[in-house]
């Protein structure tokens, strides 16, 4: 299965990975495990969305934020490893979701995210995960998802 291919045939480009915004490596590979660093809704270097899901995004928003931000992680996810198709499988994602008061369904936004990884990598894209509320998350994103993956060589 060409990764890569899959996502253009459904419209998707990978873009360049992002580079730090602060002091930390955008990814660590141990073992054959990839930790990826917390990544936003970024396009062509510009949130997407911005504020708290619930009063400044809607949910069906946020949804999409939320994949924008998968494919964030799979830009940093190839620069890690160059070719995705070594991917064994997604095994977790950390998701973060900057919530109005009373905004209570944080798993339905990043579903964004699950779905994505599952269309693009069937079984392989299967993972664990929490789907948690934040008062604020930084630069005013809407949703911060981190992830973590098996590869072989």
């Amino acid at each position: 299965m060409n990764i890569e291919k899959k996502l253009e045939e459904r419209g998707y480009t990978l873009p360049k990975a992002a580079k730090p915004v602060a002091a930390y490596i955008p990814f660590r590979k141990t073992g054959n495990l990839i930790y990826i660093s917390g990544q936003d809704c970024r396009v062509n270097g510009v949130l997407k969305y911005e504020g708290k899901v619930g009063a400044d995004v809607t949910e069906e928003q946020a949804y999409e934020a939320s994949r924008i931000t998968a494919i964030n992680l799979l830009a940093i996810l190839k620069s890690a490893i160059g070719d995705l198709d070594k991917v064994s499988k997604i095994v977790n994602l950390h998701g973060f979701v900057n919530s109005a008061p009373g905004f209570v369904r944080q798993p339905m936004v990043i579903n964004g995210a699950s779905e994505f990884l599952v269309e693009v990598f069937g079984e392989k894209g299967k993972h664990s995960r929490c789907a948690l509320s934040a008062n604020e998350l930084p630069f005013n994103t809407p949703v911060e998802i981190e992830m973590i993956v098996e590869v072989r060589e």
